[in-house]
């Protein structure tokens, strides 16, 4: 059950049953103390101020039952996410349900919309979903997508799935599909790119990942499906879930994707621009697996939103003028 108290100024000493067992102890924290940015909750764990059975943790160590938590006294300024959601926010999530039953919820993500609240940004995904249904015991995202990413999102119900959806994730038993455009005309087939990531943190609190030789292992699968002059359509399949893995790993093989302001080409992004494109062309487009052995397999897919539709049709006209 998510914790009504948002008073954190005392000390809190919390013993850990098996509702959490396996949770790492950052998303535990993020979870609990809501209303704490991201990058404080961070810095109590490199400080060691957070202390589990009296020792310090790494942030991606996972809880075990009988585990006791010691959380520093934390001030907040304010409580950013009280009152109801924004009527026209609420509305947009209200209409992009792709799926749901007792332990989970997978939603159409809009692009623009953060998963979460943080970073300048007052209220995302979740807090809004817990805002709409103040009667949830639980709700928790199961991944993330980038803010400017439209598609498949899944949110979990209750602890028990949260736990098997992130076994599933940590396997490989998810298949997730990305539909991406990207600069220049893709040569050959299928292309598997296999290069370790680094995520830095700047100053400002933006996120950067480079590829690196001691990054962490990160594989993406490329294929393409559909060719343009300028530009290619490509699917793409994660082998791993790292921070703006396709993005980067697209950049890296020489084919940055449409619309990226960060790792993309300036003068492609003008050009797509000119074509109508105000976003990253970059969709979760499905996802396909099976909670539990005895479950039935899940098979979903979010259509390509209508202004990605209408971009890939004025590239298809002007390559058929050519």
């Amino acid at each position: 059950m998510r914790p009504s108290n948002t008073d954190f100024s005392r000390p809190q000493q919390i013993a850990i049953g098996n509702e959490n067992e396996g949770q790492r102890i950052d998303n535990f924290l993020i979870s609990r103390l809501k209303g704490v940015p991201k990058s404080r909750i961070y810095r109590i764990l490199r400080k060691g101020e957070v202390r589990i059975n009296k020792g310090r943790i790494r942030p991606n160590y996972r809880l075990k039952e009988g585990d006791v938590i010691r959380i520093p006294p934390i001030r907040v300024a304010e409580t950013p996410f009280s009152g109801p959601p924004p009527a026209l926010l609420a509305r947009r999530l209200a209409d992009t349900i792709l799926y749901e039953d007792d332990e989970l919820l997978v939603i159409d993500k809009p692009s623009g919309i953060a998963v979460h609240g943080g970073s300048g940004v007052s209220r995302g995904v979740i807090e809004t979903l817990r805002a709409m249904r103040p009667e949830a015991r639980f709700l928790e995202l199961v991944h993330r997508l980038d803010r400017d990413t439209s598609g498949c999102l899944m949110i979990a119900k209750k602890r028990s799935a949260l736990r098997a959806l992130h076994e599933l994730l940590r396997n490989d038993h998810i298949d997730k599909r990305y539909l991406a455009l990207v600069k220049g005309k893709w040569k050959g087939g299928e292309r598997r790119v296999k290069a370790p990531l680094h995520k830095n943190t700047l100053a400002s609190g933006e996120r950067i990942v480079r590829v690196e030789p001691g990054g962490k292992s990160a594989v993406t699968v490329f294929r393409p499906v559909r060719r343009y002059p300028q530009a290619t359509l490509v699917e793409a399949t994660l082998l791993t879930g790292r921070t703006h893995q396709i993005r980067v790993h697209a950049a890296h093989i020489g084919h940055p994707i449409a619309g990226d302001e960060k790792y993309g080409s300036a003068p492609f992004n003008r050009e797509m621009r000119e074509l109508g494109l105000s976003r990253l062309f970059l969709h979760a487009r499905s996802l396909c697996f099976r909670l539990r052995e005895e479950s039935d397999t899940l098979q979903l897919e979010a259509p390509l939103p209508g202004e990605l539709e209408r971009l890939l049709k004025d590239l298809g006209k002007a390559t058929g003028k050519r």
